[in-house]
């Protein structure tokens, strides 16, 4: 495996508390795989040294996400359920072995690149230096990741309308960026510039129903059925599908049944764009034209989008509401700037990820770095507060 020649490796014969394991073990990441075995050790962590700990150890990685990664190794911190196995994480032996004060561990990023501390994790508290005031908290709504019920996206203050009765979100140190339903991150690229793709097929559902679909909202028809009532989605007893679908299927063919998914999935994006804009004192031609707009802004799935550096200070305020709080990001919060040969290139923050069990939000290290998470394993919720 060529990604071992670049990174330090775990060497069981060297080491004395080391048991057999040997059952077969497979991991598939949002960006890499990788497969190998179980393994037995003790983990020495800040100190700290946690006994009887399973691990995988890998032996094929076929991405090259693991060659070019600086870190050696993955150190998940999710709840049991969803680990391979059922083996227990090291957090779960922390806490039953009785080496923490408290079952709390706590995120702070350092977004200060000039700055040698990159961050800091705390297993049993928080540092109180890095936060201000209090934390927000809010239940975990379902264990497997740290899942929790998300209130209302705002961009520039203004309700992206498709998480107005509430979203699935999890905070996941290990995603960079932030990832959300296509719906809504093509609003959040019009309204930032950031470029997209154009999709003809999104424009030509604009033109031929638009304002079909227009008049329906307007007449008080449900949102839910208005694709599958001008024959673009197939109906059903719950309504038209929810979540982005694939426009092929596993033979490589496009779906049949007389439907297009991807002109049903383009139905019901602009049906949420409309919605919003219905009650803005717009015009018809107004709304199409914006609509249109957002077909050319289109995100690749969790592909990165560039922006224009200087147009950061006319970029809108990017709010996410938890526990009836607003947690705001700001252009500089939510824009990396990478400097190269002397070349500063502006990534947004946001990339698209549309899952079938959704609508789901990652609020991974762009919006953990701007604000300090609480992962309170005792009470079962996750905390936010800004970071310091």
């Amino acid at each position: 495996m060529v990604a071992c020649y670049f990174h330090s490796k775990y060497k069981s014969s060297r080491s004395s508390t080391y048991k057999k394991n040997g059952k077969s073990a497979n991991i598939r990441y949002g960006t890499g795989s990788i497969s190998g075995f179980f393994s037995e050790d003790q983990v020495t962590l800040g100190g700290l040294v946690v006994q009887k700990q399973l691990f995988i150890e890998a032996t094929r990685e076929p991405s090259v996400t693991f060659l070019v990664a600086k870190f050696d190794g993955i150190l998940g911190l999710g709840f049991q359920e969803i680990s391979v196995g059922n083996a227990a994480p090291l957090w779960y032996n922390m806490v039953n072995q009785s080496l923490i004060k408290k079952p709390v561990f706590s995120f702070w990023f350092n977004r200060n690149a000039e700055d040698g501390e990159g961050g800091e994790i705390v297993f049993g508290g928080a540092d109180r230096d890095h936060y201000r005031g209090e934390h927000t908290y809010v239940p975990v709504s379902q264990k497997g990741y740290w899942q929790f019920e998300l209130g209302d996206v705002l961009v520039g203050g203004q309700s992206a309308g498709f998480c107005s009765q509430g979203c699935a979100a999890i905070a996941d140190s290990g995603t960079s960026l932030i990832a959300g339903p296509t719906t809504v991150i093509a609003e959040v690229n019009q309204m930032i510039g950031a470029a997209g793709v154009v999709s003809q097929q999104c424009k030509a559902v604009v033109a031929q129903y638009g304002e079909k679909i227009m008049e329906m909202l307007v007449a008080k028809e449900e949102p839910a059925m208005i694709c599958s009532r001008i024959g673009l989605c197939s109906s059903s007893g719950n309504g038209v599908s929810i979540g982005i679908k694939s426009v092929v299927n596993d033979n490589g063919e496009k779906s049949t049944g007389g439907v297009d998914d991807s002109f049903c999935t383009y139905c019901e994006m602009a049906v949420v764009w409309m919605q919003n804009q219905v009650g803005q004192n717009k015009t018809i031609e107004q709304i199409l034209t914006y609509i249109d707009k957002l077909c050319e802004r289109l995100p690749s799935p969790m592909g990165e989008s560039s922006v224009d550096c200087d147009s950061l200070s006319s970029m809108p305020v990017i709010t996410f509401t938890i526990s009836d709080k607003n947690f705001d990001l700001k252009p500089e919060q939510y824009v990396l700037q990478v400097t190269e040969g002397g070349t500063t290139q502006c990534i947004s923050g946001f990339a698209a990820l549309d899952v079938a069990q959704g609508p789901l939000w990652i609020l991974g290290d762009i919006f953990m770095g701007a604000y300090h998470t609480v992962f309170d394993y005792g009470n079962l919720r996750v905390g936010f507060a800004e970071a310091a």
